[in-house]
């Protein structure tokens, strides 16, 4: 005679489907795994993201673009790879730790000197974002204002714009640390000559 135990069967269900979507979780967040199909795009912005630096835009330019365009310190092995570079246009990966993982985004980044950083994600955590580093004179030219922006688009209407709202809190809280590096070394690099 075999024995049915209500719900034995539910709770073996409800542990495949936990997996699965820790799974898809774990996929999703490293950028394994981009859900792009167009279905309920919404798209918010990332920044504005504000700082004076007291530093020339061409040096501010070069704090951003060197290890993109130039060989890529040590330093920055752990955040940074370049797979492909041209004169102005690069194919890189970015490594954001987040939690007990490693995000990874593939990223075209273009260059307009002395004015614009650009950058467009291929592949990432969500299907959709643009975002740019504008370069403006300011006190004559001896210090720039940047000026962060972007726009991250998720798919899957009320779902998605949860997933994006985690998404872009952790993209905004990286980009600010970032600019705050590049104002520290620009600055160390202007005081310098």
């Amino acid at each position: 005679m075999t024995r049915r135990y209500p719900g034995a069967g539910g709770s073996a269900r409800l542990a495949v489907a936990g997996l699965v979507l820790g799974g898809a979780y774990t996929l999703v967040a490293r950028g394994s795994l981009t859900l792009d199909i167009g279905l309920g795009r919404r798209l918010r912005p990332l920044g504005p993201i504000e700082t004076l630096i007291k530093a020339p835009r061409e040096t501010v330019f070069d704090v951003v673009a060197a290890p993109y365009l130039g060989r890529t310190p040590r330093a920055l092995a752990n955040k940074l790879r370049v797979l492909e570079r041209g004169e102005d246009l690069v194919l890189a990966e970015h490594f954001t730790p987040v939690g007990p993982l490693t995000a990874v985004t593939l990223e075209t980044v273009s260059f307009e000197r002395p004015s614009r950083i650009g950058f467009r994600l291929v592949r990432g955590p969500v299907p959709h974002v643009t975002e740019e580093f504008a370069l403006a004179e300011a006190d004559g030219s001896t210090a720039t204002r940047l000026v962060y922006r972007g726009e991250l688009g998720t798919d899957l209407w009320g779902v998605g714009g949860l997933w994006g709202a985690m998404v872009a809190r952790r993209w905004e809280q990286v980009v600010s640390a970032s600019v705050e590096s590049i104002r520290i070394e620009a600055e160390r690099r202007s005081a310098g000559r």
